[in-house]
């Protein structure tokens, strides 16, 4: 039996923000039980559900010594879908009404006491890992401490590093003065091999230093970031370390999103019969927006945060255009206040073809992605994506750009050949991105079989746990020996 770790600062059922929760809440339960077993260590924050809170069971507590004095650690447990969960608990760090906060040096103290936290509760919870699998910046801080202190106890002597990126674009970044101070790491940490990054301390740089090896969650994200253009000034690390990198693409739980299966949404349907009863879906939707009823008119949908990040930009650009075409648009998310109001205004103007759901709404998500005939998602850049692989579960059609995980999940349709699952388009334009849409209303409305066919491949798609879970399996197995 090999022993695995997950160090993460959210996973699901108990916290989560977006998508890092869900890779740590499902791939462990994924992972093959008769061979790894795989708890996680997770913050208590104050903002979890109380009876989340409440299933919470005390093991133990002590004193640590972290930022020049005596910190409370205090460790509880809990167990869901069979995996064990510790929780590290301070409110000093952990008591807000969100899970981050908005102040960058705060967070750095938080998730600094938390690595530390975590790698010293290890002796008193009678699990020994094998190999501790941390994720995103808050966690950079644990390979450096296992190198920094923590290698001279022979209990933790020999234990192997994975570093997760999920977005390389959050680093946790601060002048190298107040981070060594919080920290206790010694200045011989802060050089530009190690933890600095032109003048400033960067905790995720410190995690791919000094982690084992590296993996992040698509395999063109993982050759995107060794580029300038995708690096966030880390390319040249990465290269430096490609030969311990790897792209693994993220999955969905598909009992989570099962169209089949689903109580959110109006009428299950499945890969079968999804040609007489998805409709039913969109006919619900409609009448739920307000949006004129017509089963024929394509239904456009975007869930997500509305960001540069995600191709608002080229969106706005052309959305004039686009509501004259023959669409109806459903947008859900909240975001930057420009395209918050931007979404508004067309919904004010085309009050039977566009509704902007601006806020977040696990349920209304689950009835778009049933309802709608495609989903455009052109993001300026995505290491993963999990909507269109939510959209490929519930046979809605995909429209993406070329980048990270959409490169990876949608194969975009080739009219000689009668393959794909998805319309794509390489450049990062708005006319070009246009194009593809209407390339896609065109064999929407004058290729219908085409168009169903594209749904059959789409919903026999495979981006399950299950895949993924053994590739990570591989690597485990490649560390640890």
């Amino acid at each position: 039996m090999k022993n695995i770790l997950f160090i993460a600062s959210e996973g699901v059922p108990f916290i989560k923000t977006g998508g890092l929760a869900d890779v740590v809440g499902s791939l462990p339960k994924e992972l093959d039980a008769r061979y790894y077993d795989v708890r996680v260590i997770l913050p208590k924050y104050s903002c979890m559900k109380p009876e989340l809170r409440d299933r919470l069971e005390y093991i133990t507590s002590f004193y640590m010594d972290f930022n020049w004095k005596n910190e409370y650690v205090g460790l509880l447990k809990a167990k869901a879908d069979g995996i064990t969960y510790y929780f590290i608990d301070n409110e000093h760090y952990f008591t807000s009404f969100k899970p981050y906060t908005e102040d960058p040096l705060w967070e750095i103290e938080r998730f600094a006491y938390f690595s530390k936290a975590a790698l010293s509760a290890l002796p008193v919870l009678d699990f020994r890992p094998d190999l501790i699998h941390c994720h995103d910046w808050q966690t950079g801080l644990v390979p450096v401490y296992l190198k920094e202190r923590f290698q001279e106890n022979p209990f933790f002597q020999r234990i192997r590093t994975v570093m997760t990126i999920h977005n390389l674009k959050f680093q946790g970044r601060w002048n190298v003065k107040e981070v060594e101070e919080i920290t206790g790491l010694s200045g011989y940490f802060f050089s530009p091999d190690k933890l600095e990054f032109h003048k400033d301390a960067d905790l995720l740089k410190g995690g791919l230093v000094y982690a084992d090896a590296i993996t992040t969650v698509s395999p063109t994200y993982a050759q995107e970031i060794r580029t300038e253009f995708y690096g966030e000034g880390l390319d040249g690390l990465l290269n430096a370390r490609a030969g311990d990198l790897r792209g693994i693409i993220n999955g969905i739980d598909y009992d989570s999103f099962d169209p089949e299966k689903d109580a959110l949404i109006a009428k299950p349907y499945n890969a079968v019969n999804f040609r007489k009863e998805k409709i039913k879906n969109k006919r619900a939707l409609q009448e739920e927006l307000g949006l004129a009823r017509d089963d024929k008119t394509m239904m456009i949908g975007m869930v997500s945060r509305l960001t540069d990040q995600k191709g608002f930009d080229l969106i706005a650009y052309v959305m004039e255009e686009l509501c004259r075409d023959a669409v109806q648009i459903v947008v859900l998310g909240t975001g930057e206040e420009r395209y918050e109001n931007m979404f508004r205004y067309f919904d004010w103007k085309y009050q039977d073809k566009v509704s902007a759901n601006i806020t977040y709404n696990e349920a209304l998500s689950h009835r778009i992605y049933a309802a709608c005939d495609a989903f455009l998602m052109p993001s300026l850049f995505e290491p993963c994506g999990l909507s269109q692989l939510m959209a490929l579960r519930y046979g809605t059609i995909p429209i993406v750009r070329e980048t990270g995980g959409l490169k990876d999940t949608v194969e975009p349709y080739n009219e000689y050949e009668g393959t794909g699952t998805g319309f794509s388009f390489t450049n990062y334009n708005a006319h070009e991105m246009l194009r593809t849409i209407r390339y896609a209303e065109q064999i929407y409305y004058d290729r219908r079989r085409e168009w169903n066919r594209m749904i059959d491949r789409a919903m026999a798609a495979d981006f399950s746990w299950k895949k993924s879970a053994v590739k990570y399996q591989e690597m485990y197995d490649w560390l640890i020996g």
